[in-house]
């Protein structure tokens, strides 16, 4: 479904499924069938090709090698000019194949890669569904799709598949319709809709015992999910950024009250204001830039983690890490401009003397803590008092 052209949509059973009650309605529906797809092609003016495929995953088996859960696909003849699908070596399935229900198979790139690695697979023999068919082509690659493998494919007539499994009633069906164009792809659907509810008998009022999907549609479900993802992720960290801007400031703060005189005497040196309001919002900076390249090499480990243990691509743009580390940075400008603001307007003769001051309260060798410890005890004796 992810590669379907602009102008080719899918009437199935099973399309867009949003919940467990669209999916138990959708259980109710008729399956499609052969004659389905020979009723569209008969009926349909407005559509230029009409094909019809069934999937299925099975185990596929040539000599002693077995391939586990491979895309089985019963199609008709018109597909490869509908699908994704082109020829890299020998033949597509043909209107003789379908007609006769022939035991002919057209593989993927995957299952000629595997099962027949350094040999030519064409008239080689392969096994499925207890049935055996001949390989008459190979198809070149497509490549994946978030992280699947749109190569791993054996491709059959569609009357052939219809004889193995037409008991099974999970099997995937599904009618491709190509349009003349994309400017028309309404008015096909609208056609499609009048064949197939005529065809089925479904009454005025009630809705299509069929699905209608198409790329545009594929594109609209992915692009608001993940829009809805995104919103999400940039609230989630536009609170974590306010409370981490919140945390440096206070370091900052704390900061600016234990180096007071260290700001009186770089100023009594002649350091202007502005030097002041420079060192602590480079460090500000610095101490959240260190925070975002902590964050960037987590991020780097969970990508490294991901794509070894999933079938999911994952990666780490160096935009994506740029952005993050200038976004840390700024935090820590924003949050630290208060604190360092507040550092430079001390006025030199008032720090030195708030230090003079605590010495004259010390003591020689008193430490701090030490004062801190006796103006505890003396405020605990004033509130017994």
């Amino acid at each position: 479904m992810a590669n379907l052209g602009s102008n080719v949509f899918v009437v199935c059973r099973f399309c867009m499924i949003h919940n467990m009650k669209e999916w138990v309605e959708a259980q109710k529906r008729k399956r499609f069938t052969i004659e389905d797809v020979e009723a569209l092609r008969e009926g349909l003016k407005l559509a230029s090709a009409v094909g019809g495929s069934a999937g299925k995953n099975q185990d596929v088996k040539y000599g002693n090698q077995t391939l586990q859960d491979v895309n089985i696909r019963g199609v008709t003849p018109n597909m490869i000019n509908i699908g994704q699908e082109q020829v890299n070596v020998g033949r597509y399935i043909t209107e003789a194949d379908y007609a006769r229900h022939t035991y002919n198979a057209f593989i993927g790139f995957d299952i000629a890669d595997k099962l027949f690695p350094g040999l030519d697979p064409m008239g080689k023999e392969i096994a499925f569904g207890g049935q055996s068919f001949q390989v008459v082509g190979v198809a070149k690659s497509i490549g994946s799709v978030f992280g699947q493998s749109q190569d791993n494919f054996v491709i059959i007539p569609l009357s052939t598949f219809m004889k193995m499994y037409d008991d099974n009633r999970f099997m995937s069906v599904g009618i491709n319709v190509q349009a003349r164009d994309q400017s028309r792809m309404q008015e096909s659907q609208d056609e499609v809709r009048l064949v197939m509810r005529a065809r089925r008998h479904d009454k005025f009022a009630d809705k299509d015992s069929f699905g209608i999907v198409s790329s545009d549609a594929i594109m609209g479900l992915w692009e608001s999910l993940t829009g809805t993802i995104a919103i999400v992720a940039v609230g989630i960290t536009a609170v974590f950024m306010v409370v981490g801007g919140i945390v440096i400031m206070n370091i900052m703060l704390a900061a600016v009250s234990e180096r007071t005189h260290e700001i009186g005497i770089r100023k009594s040196l002649g350091a202007k204001r502005s030097d002041i309001l420079m060192q602590f919002l480079v460090e500000a900076a610095a101490l959240s830039t260190a925070g975002g390249v902590i964050g960037v090499l987590v991020a780097w480990i969970g990508t490294k983690v991901m794509s070894a243990t999933t079938p999911i691509p994952s990666s780490l743009p160096l935009g994506a890490v740029a952005w993050a580390v200038c976004i840390s940075a700024s935090v820590g400008l924003f949050f630290g401009i208060y604190p360092a603001n507040k550092a430079a307007r001390l006025d030199p003769i008032a720090a030195l003397r708030g230090r003079i001051t605590f010495r004259k309260h010390c003591g020689a060798g008193e430490t701090y803590e030490g004062l801190q410890r006796k103006s505890l005890a003396r405020a605990r004796h004033h509130q017994r008092a």
